[in-house]
């Protein structure tokens, strides 16, 4: 791979120059510095660019890794290369005359190329796979959740190549077959196994009452020289996605990675609800002017709803909404989801509802801070008390400001749907925000529509 990248490299310079010159200049080959000069500047280009993919980890192997982060590592190590070459090139040779657009070229040639063959080479590789060459195989010691979910994707995923051999357990008799994998012996069995050599990789997947026998596993497969992971068995217990930090040689797992807890981060995503919840009353303000005029017109009442609702940090807000529904004695308001058919809901009601327009005023609720333009949806106190107890991990949702939309929402999970999984596209949101996550779903939510079947 070192060497076709380098060829690619060296073909991406020499093109770039062809085609800023013989391709896009009127005078086909005219040029300031003759073609000599362009290429023996291949010898420092090309081992650089080498260097700076392996600093960026573009030959780590790439199993189990999506496209997206292999080109990512292409993309940065070639624009680090292209700040590199300016500098060489301007600031220490001093040579002013090399073309700007040859530098300009030559970057998005290379990374187009060289993400290409990543494309073929790995459509190449996981075909392969697929039929049973290049596997890699991995014996699992211990027989737990972790095992049993590790060999889940390993058959859910073919391309990776991974062929699981068998299981060892102290605990489950020899003989017993999970998808096709035979537990084959007890964990003494693995100084005989080692030995011969036939093992790619060794899975450590011991249930939590047996991390005892830890040290002397990882022991065992060092003294063979044997590649070893570790898949721990607390999915159970810290079930979100954890991430380490090391305090002076000392690993601390941190139980949950919530990015919105980066004040870079939260100066943000607070800075695209201010920029997007102004736009949004100035582009709507017609609609919501003509939706206020037609619940003022639908009967007594106020125009605007307010509700107490649970945001950021368990602390209760106001929640803005048109009215959509006549207006009740005092003490007799229902604490339930409104249901189809619901006698409360007024026909222009009805209408805002199923088309979203009643959440419109909550634009200026985006704007005081109360919410944002994404995240989890807030819910009454009522509700949020009862969810606690009966939800493992609810009100981790709380930890962000609760949103107009969300992820589970643009899954399809609004209304009268399954609380349980609205929690886990919620909980996947909280883990894995970014302001990109953020614009897809705002794009999700236009192009899927505000249309609502289960908008009662």
């Amino acid at each position: 791979m070192v060497l076709i990248d380098a060829a690619i490299t060296a073909s991406s310079f020499m093109l770039a120059y062809f085609f800023k010159f013989y391709v896009l200049e009127r005078e086909p080959g005219v040029g300031v510095l003759p073609v000599y000069e362009y290429f023996r500047l291949l010898w420092v280009i090309v081992p650089l660019y080498m260097v700076l993919y392996y600093m960026c980890s573009v030959y780590t192997p790439k199993r189990t890794v999506r496209i997206r982060f292999e080109v990512y590592g292409i993309v940065k190590a070639n624009f680090l290369g292209l700040i590199v070459l300016i500098l060489y090139l301007f600031l220490i040779v001093r040579e002013l005359n090399y073309s700007r657009a040859v530098i300009a070229f030559f970057y998005l040639f290379n990374v187009g190329l060289t993400s290409a063959f990543r494309f073929a080479l790995r459509r190449g590789l996981r075909s392969a796979r697929r039929q049973g060459y290049n596997l890699k195989h991995i014996l699992l010691v211990g027989y737990s959740r972790a095992a049993e979910e590790y060999i889940d994707r390993l058959a859910d995923n073919p391309q990776w190549g991974y062929a699981a051999c068998g299981i060892l357990d102290d605990h489950i008799p020899a003989g017993t077959l999970y998808k096709g994998v035979k537990v084959l012996g007890t964990l003494g069995n693995l100084e005989i196994i080692l030995p011969e050599n036939k093992l790619d990789e060794v899975a450590i997947t011991l249930a939590l009452k047996d991390y005892d026998s830890l040290r002397t596993i990882v022991s065992t497969c060092e003294k063979f020289g044997v590649h070893t992971k570790f898949i721990p068995d607390y999915n159970g217990l810290i079930p979100g996605k954890p991430y380490t930090e090391d305090l002076m040689g000392l690993p601390v797992i941190n139980i949950r990675y919530v990015p919105l807890t980066n004040t870079g981060n939260i100066l943000m995503k607070r800075l695209m609800d201010i920029a997007g919840s102004l736009a949004g009353i100035l582009i709507t303000s017609p609609i919501m002017l003509a939706a206020a005029a037609l619940v003022k017109l639908s009967g007594p009442g106020p125009v605007i709803f307010r509700q107490e609702r649970v945001g950021l940090h368990n602390k209760p807000f106001a929640m803005y909404k048109f009215r959509s529904m006549a207006v009740q004695p005092p003490g007799e308001e229902k604490n339930a989801w409104t249901v189809k058919d619901d006698p409360r809901v007024t026909k222009v009601g009805k209408f805002l509802r199923k088309t979203s327009l009643d959440e419109l005023p909550q634009l200026f609720n985006i704007l005081k801070g109360d919410m944002s333009l994404v995240g989890p949806r807030p819910e009454r106190p009522g509700w949020v008390e009862k969810f606690r107890e009966e939800i493992p991990r609810y009100m981790v949702r709380h930890q962000v400001r609760p949103g107009l939309t969300g992820w589970a929402q643009v899954n399809g999970f609004r209304g009268d749907t399954s609380i349980r999984k609205r929690i886990d596209f919620d909980l996947y949101y909280i883990e894995n925000w970014s302001l990109g996550f953020d614009i897809k779903i705002i794009l999700m939510t236009f192009v899927t529509g505000f249309i609502n079947k289960n908008a009662y």
